[in-house]
C-alpha cells in the first residue's frame, strides 16, 4: 500500500472513532425528499434482470468532491415488490474487491442494518461520521436476503464491482469476492457535506457518450470523471459532478432506459446540492428514423428546461456531435442534426451553451467526428475525445442568478 493510501486510511479511520454527530434519520423508503449535502457519485437507474436472493455486492464508484457525512442512495424504481438490503458498508477500496485498513463501516437507516425499499421508491441512508476525499475509490458493499423480480441498476458501469456470496460486507479482505460485475446495482447515488460552503454539483443528462462508452475501462475517463478533474483544478463553486447518462437514452422516448424528460425528476431535480444541468442528448433521437422532428426535439429542450428552471436550477444545453459514418446516419438525419445545432446555439430558453459539435468535428468534414476524437464507431469519442469534451465546459458558466 502506498504512503498516501496509508495516510488516507488513517484519517478516516481517526475520524470514524470520533464522537458521532447525533443521527438524522434516513428519509423514508418512497420520500422524494433530497438529501441534505452535495451529490458526489450518480448512476442512473434503469431496469437491469431478476434478482438474486442472497447476492452480495462490492460495487466500485469514485467521488468527485469530498466531504463529510456520507449518506448512500438505494433504489427499487423498477422492482414490483419490495426489495430488502442487509449488512450494508461502505469503505475506500485499495485494489480489486480489497479495502483499505480500517476504512470499512456500516451503514445505517434510521438506526437500523437492514433496510426495506418499496417497490418504486427509494431510501438514503443515515450519514456516516468522518470524511472522505475527493476522487477516492468508495466501495458500497451490500446483501440481497430475498431478492426476486425486476432488478433495479445501471448496466454499463464502465467500471469493474465484485460479487460475492455468503455475508462479507463488513470483511476488508477481497478474498469472498469472487464474481465480477460490470453494472451497478440498486446504488444510484452518493452525498456528501463538502468542507467549503456552499457548494454544488452539476449533473450531467445525456447518452451513451456521457455514459462513457468507448472510454477506457476502470480509468475513470468519462467526460463526467475528466469535468469533476478540472472542476476541482479551478476551485469552481461547482464540484460535485453526477454522471446522469444511459447508453442509448433519447430525449423523447422511452426505450434505453427512461427518455430524458420522463426521469428529470428522479435523476436531477431529485439529487441533493444539484445547481446545473448539462443537458448532451438528442442524436438518438435524431437517428433512430421515427419521424422526430427539429421542432419536436426543441419542444423537449424547453421542457426539460422550464422545469429545470421551476426548481431553480441552472440548464447549461450542448449541441449535437456529428455522427457520419454510424450506420443510421443519412442526410435527412443530419439535416435536423444541423437544424437542432442552429437553435440551441441561439436559444434563450437557457443558462448556456456548450459547442461539442464544434469540438468533436472534423475540419475537413464537419458531419463527421475528427478521427484523433473518434472511438471507432464514428459516433463515440476515445478518451482524447473525452477530455476535450469536458475542457471545452466553461466552469463559470455551471453557475447562474436563480
Amino acid at each position: 500500500m502506498g504512503r498516501c493510501r496509508r495516510v488516507v486510511a488513517a484519517l478516516l479511520t481517526a475520524v470514524a472513532c470520533q464522537s458521532a454527530p447525533a443521527a438524522r434519520a434516513a428519509a423514508p423508503p418512497g420520500s422524494a425528499a433530497r438529501a441534505p449535502g452535495v451529490v458526489t457519485w450518480a448512476a442512473s437507474a434503469d431496469r437491469m434482470g431478476e434478482g438474486t436472493a442472497g447476492q452480495g455486492y462490492r460495487l466500485v464508484v469514485r467521488t468527485s468532491v469530498g466531504g463529510s457525512d456520507l449518506r448512500v442512495r438505494f433504489t427499487n424504481a423498477f422492482g414490483d415488490r419490495p426489495l430488502t438490503l442487509a449488512g450494508v458498508h461502505a469503505g475506500l477500496r485499495d485494489r480489486g474487491a480489497a479495502l483499505l485498513p480500517g476504512s470499512n463501516r456500516p451503514v445505517t437507516f434510521g438506526g437500523s442494518r437492514t433496510v426495506t425499499v418499496p417497490a418504486g421508491a427509494a431510501v438514503w441512508s443515515d450519514p456516516l461520521p468522518g470524511s472522505i476525499p475527493a476522487g477516492a475509490d468508495l466501495a458500497v458493499s451490500l446483501r440481497t436476503p430475498d431478492a426476486a423480480g425486476p432488478a433495479t441498476g445501471h448496466w454499463m458501469a464502465m467500471q469493474t464491482s465484485y460479487l460475492g456470496q455468503g455475508d462479507h460486507t463488513a470483511e476488508e479482505s477481497g478474498a469472498g469476492w469472487t464474481g465480477t460485475t460490470g453494472s451497478w446495482w440498486y446504488l444510484d447515488s452518493v452525498a456528501v457535506r463538502p468542507a467549503r460552503a456552499p457548494g454544488g454539483a452539476v449533473a450531467a443528462l445525456g447518452d451513451s457518450i456521457t455514459d462513457g462508452w468507448q472510454s477506457t475501462t476502470d480509468l475513470d475517463r468519462r467526460w463526467p470523471d475528466y469535468l469533476a478533474r478540472r472542476l476541482r483544478t479551478a476551485g469552481a463553486a461547482v464540484q460535485g459532478v453526477a454522471n446522469e447518462g444511459i447508453s442509448g437514452n433519447q430525449v423523447l422516448a422511452d426505450g434505453a432506459g427512461q427518455a430524458a424528460l420522463h426521469r428529470l425528476d428522479r435523476d436531477v431535480l431529485g439529487q441533493p446540492g444539484v445547481r446545473t444541468v448539462l443537458l448532451f442528448e438528442g442524436v438518438n433521437d435524431i437517428k433512430a428514423h421515427t419521424g422526430v422532428t427539429a421542432a419536436g426535439l426543441i419542444a423537449g429542450y424547453r421542457e426539460i428546461a422550464r422545469r429545470a428552471h421551476a426548481a431553480g436550477i441552472c440548464v447549461v444545453v450542448a449541441t449535437v456531435g456529428p455522427f457520419k459514418g454510424w450506420s443510421e446516419w443519412d442526410p435527412a438525419a443530419e439535416a435536423v442534426r444541423q437544424e437542432v445545432n442552429r437553435f440551441l446555439r441561439g436559444s434563450a430558453d437557457f443558462d448556456g451553451v456548450t459547442d461539442f459539435d464544434r469540438i468533436l468535428r472534423s475540419p475537413y468534414d464537419p458531419e463527421r467526428v475528427l478521427p484523433f476524437f473518434d472511438g471507432g464507431d464514428h459516433l463515440h469519442p476515445n478518451d482524447k475525445g473525452m477530455q476535450a469534451l469536458a475542457d471545452a465546459v466553461d466552469p463559470h458558466r455551471l453557475e447562474c442568478a436563480r
